[in-house]
């Protein structure tokens, strides 16, 4: 329980709710007040820039808000804060609060309110999209400790963050290096600058194969934690993550063998987003490719899987891709398509040496992520503490 007296927001500064000049009135638009939505939140930097902006006449239809003030989301994605920098406006689903600076310093009460996710929940009625209006939020109550000592807990925290916001930026730099270093080996890998001889996909690898049609699989198929599916949204960033929620029993993989992964296997969505694609590991071995991807068996006499899949997941492979589903509402990739792709082959040696250097960067991230992980767990014990009083 926190030492110090606990007052409700109202209490403490101005709430003010945001709202959106007319989005008819183009003039309103385009000058240099950062219009904050809810995809701007969420960050521990001061807000300095928005993906829209609003001119001066646009800001005298919203109304704008002093560097320092906290912005809290409580309609939609309850709970996500972030703080001005600048002076800054906001839309309707956004309360902000203007701290008495007397009373609350503005870098704790950006801290305080980032506790406030949970009890938001609670507060919202059970509509389709959750909204807390601004009398409810204005209720709820944050600790008050003494000035020195909300500057005291904010610099700590702050510190703590800028060591997480370091270890983030670092696993970034590490996935830019593996770009680079693909670059720096082989060009790009659309417009080969390099002069690699060029061969179409079916002639490198072993084996192509698109998930099963929808009339092999049906809504009683699925089950709970049984056999994971592999479609295109459970690829994120050259990783397969599956959804439990989403798999099949034995009996039905038994009669699905022609689509079931193995390790080694380079499995690609080809619906909707292009460029998605991981390696099969040891960990999903036996899984099954779902209707929205395909799997591609490499022949590693000639392309090994760390090179297919870091040349099938380029930005220009992407690019490359989109253009032949250009005019299609969602881009879908067929077997066809795939295999008369055209692919530079360079000598397997190379490649094998960008294998190494891959996995000697994975082996970097992962201790990178533990670390990252760690200081994770840090600083929600920190912040704990530091609001019962325990710093």
């Amino acid at each position: 329980m926190s030492p110090w007296p606990h007052q409700p927001i109202i209490s403490l500064g101005t709430i003010i709710t945001g709202s959106t000049p007319k989005t008819s009135e183009e003039h309103f638009y385009g000058g240099d007040i950062p219009f904050v939505t809810p995809a701007e939140l969420d960050q521990t930097d001061p807000i300095m820039n928005a993906a829209r902006t609003l001119s001066e006449t646009g800001s005298q239809e919203s109304r704008l808000l002093p560097e320092g003030t906290v912005m809290v989301c409580c309609i939609g994605s309850l709970g996500k804060v972030g703080i001005a920098g600048r002076t800054v406006a906001s839309n309707q689903q956004i309360n902000s609060v203007i701290f008495d600076p007397k009373i609350i310093w503005p870098r704790f009460g950006f801290y305080a309110c980032r506790l406030l996710k949970s009890r938001l929940e609670v507060l919202a009625p059970a509509t389709t999209v959750p909204i807390v209006n601004k009398s409810k939020f204005g209720q709820l109550e944050i600790p008050v400790p003494p000035l020195p000592e909300q500057k005291r807990i904010a610099d700590i925290l702050d510190r703590a963050e800028a060591l997480r916001a370091k270890r983030r930026v670092a696993l970034e730099h590490l996935d830019e290096l593996t770009q680079a270093i693909f670059i720096d080996m082989f060009g790009d890998s659309v417009s080969n600058p390099m002069g690699w001889k060029r061969y179409p996909l079916k002639h490198c690898v072993n084996h192509i194969q698109i998930g099963p049609f929808g009339s092999l699989l049906h809504k009683e198929d699925y089950v709970f934690g049984g056999i994971p599916l592999i479609n295109p949204t459970h690829i994120e960033n050259g990783k397969i993550v599956p959804d439990v929620n989403q798999s099949i029993t034995v009996q039905k993989l038994a009669e699905l063998q022609l689509y079931q992964l193995q390790q080694g296997d380079v499995i690609m969505g080809r619906r909707g987003e292009m460029g998605r694609c991981a390696i099969v590991g040891s960990e999903h071995n036996g899984t099954l490719c779902g209707t929205g991807s395909l799997f591609i068996r490499p022949d590693e006499s000639k392309a090994i899987a760390m090179y297919l899949q870091a040349t099938l997941s380029s930005e220009s492979m992407r690019k490359h891709l989109e253009g032949f589903s250009l005019g299609a509402t969602l881009p879908n990739l067929n077997r066809g398509i795939v295999g008369e792709l055209a692919i530079s082959l360079p000598p397997i040696e190379l490649q094998k040496e960008f294998s190494h250097h891959i996995e000697s960067i994975e082996k970097l991230k992962t201790t990178y992520k533990s670390s990252l992980t760690e200081i994770d767990e840090l600083f929600l014990s920190l912040q704990y503490r530091a609001f019962r009083g325990e710093l």
